[in-house]
């Protein structure tokens, strides 16, 4: 049954019970891709369904060109989508998510935009835009998101309304404080003097997000339409867990998240670095050793004894010295969780995912665990090995002579210094742009070149039983 609101009654699937009709946007979001409408959507979703937050509905935004499809699904089914969460004993559910009352693709209708950001009705403006989305000196003249912020913000100050909470939700250690800078020093070079009422007004609170969001598949999609009876062209598929820890730190109010087990902090560092440097650093820790070893899914490669064992080994060795303690968090049962969830077979996460965009990635995830280890001694040695395997990965050919496609944006930079480590062995991370001094510290080095010279000479799967055993210098 095709998915929209005419159709939603005559669903048997779990479904939104509230009237769609009276829910008002209260927050705009950036970046309508899989994580948020497996995460901070479907949260919402739930005080709908707990008649907490009708004035707190979302209209998301989209501004890059690959957003123009997510707006005519959006469009199509007036923001309705089936979230379906794919269980370790291969059991699944599904709910439709309502939380999503309006879309808009800005550069259809920048103006349009730029009101909504400037309606009081406004009072969150949200963001997943990715690791690399925050980098305001490669926006370019066209519409973006900094610059419909700032001149909604202008028009704010202008017209005496209080300024919305600006909620970064991706991954980056800081996410508040990094989305606040970039915010500021965008709107203070198109508006003069605006930063210094942003600074003062907006508040940009951090926050720590988790879920496990593959991208969507045509499989997916048979699933949904076989098992559940929906006809959805997005649905998105996600793990069981999910996790948000946010700084309660609020311009012009919020909704009671707490009642639906978002846990409101203080200060969420402890578990931002927790969270980044054990699952995130740890996706990276295995993916390039998996996909050279020639896996190609997430949960093969976790499901191995040897992979796992290494995984475990970073996370207790390497990443668990450099955390804050963690309130409420028993941390080696949190590491086992995240083994298996990351062996979890019905969430089919691709290892292509996993190293995608990796220069955005390893320097705010692996290199800050590397940079801490230095400085106190304490062992980096696996976290080198990874460095190692992402440069080995970076040549563009596995270990059978095929082609990788490497993805990143940086691809052009990197994948030809790569290529020269075979007769200079620090080629790669001597790209001080990404690994600043590291080429210059003498146990960095011996301990990635020890690794680099393994993966080239014995492989991937070879070079991680040498790890293990401690075979290597």
């Amino acid at each position: 049954m095709k998915l929209d609101n005419s159709t939603l009654a005559q669903l048997s699937t779990d479904k939104p019970t509230y009237d769609r009709s009276q829910i008002s946007v209260g927050i705009v979001h950036f970046g309508v891709g899989g994580f948020h409408r497996a995460h901070q959507a479907m949260y919402v979703d739930r005080l709908l369904e707990k008649g907490l937050a009708k004035e707190w509905g979302i209209a998301g935004v989209g501004v890059m060109p690959a957003d123009r499809r997510m707006a005519d699904v959006m469009a199509a089914q007036d923001g309705l989508y089936t979230l379906l969460l794919e269980k370790p004993d291969g059991t699944r559910e599904a709910r439709v998510i309502g939380s999503i009352v309006d879309y808009r693709y800005a550069p259809n209708d920048p103006e349009a935009v730029i009101e909504l950001l400037a309606a009081p009705s406004t009072r969150i403006v949200s963001l997943t835009i990715t690791e690399g989305g925050y980098n305001i000196d490669n926006l370019g003249d066209g519409v973006n998101v900094f610059g419909l912020v700032a001149e909604a913000l202008a028009r704010r100050r202008d017209r005496g309304i209080t300024s919305p909470t600006i909620v970064s939700c991706d991954n980056i250690e800081g996410n508040g404080d990094v989305a606040r800078h970039a915010f500021t020093t965008y709107a203070e070079r198109v508006h003069p003097g605006l930063g210094e009422w942003i600074g003062a007004h907006t508040t940009f609170p951090n926050s720590m997000v988790d879920r496990i969001t593959p991208v969507t598949t045509p499989d997916v999609i048979d699933v949904v339409a076989t098992e559940f009876g929906i006809d959805d062209q997005w649905p998105v598929v996600a793990e069981p867990f999910t996790a948000w820890v946010l700084e309660d730190d609020f311009a012009d109010g919020r909704p009671p998240l707490e009642d639906v087990d978002v846990l409101m902090v203080d200060d969420v560092t402890p578990y931002e670095l927790m969270k980044l440097r054990l699952l995130n650093a740890g996706h990276q820790s295995l993916c390039y050793f998996a996909y050279l070893a020639g896996y190609r899914l997430v949960h093969d490669a976790a499901g191995d004894p040897l992979f796992a064992d290494f995984l475990l080994a970073y996370m207790d060795d390497e990443a668990t010295p450099t955390l804050k303690p963690v309130a409420g968090i028993d941390l080696p049962v949190y590491k086992r969780t995240l083994i298996e969830r990351f062996a979890n077979p019905g969430v089919k996460d691709t290892i292509a995912r996993l190293c995608y965009g990796s220069s955005d990635r390893i320097p705010k995830w692996l290199l800050p665990v590397v940079r801490e280890n230095l400085r106190t001694g304490a062992p980096i040695r696996l976290s080198a090995a990874t460095v190692a395997s992402w440069a080995r990965y970076a040549e563009g050919v596995d270990e059978q002579g095929q082609p990788i496609d490497v993805q990143d944006q940086l691809a052009d930079v990197l994948v030809p210094l790569a290529r020269a480590q075979r007769d200079n062995p620090t080629a790669f991370i001597e790209n001080t742009d990404l690994f600043g001094d590291l080429a210059s510290d003498q146990r960095f080095v011996d301990a990635y070149v020890w690794a680099l010279n393994s993966l080239h000479r014995d492989g991937a799967r070879a070079t991680l039983e040498a790890l293990m055993h401690r075979n290597e210098p």
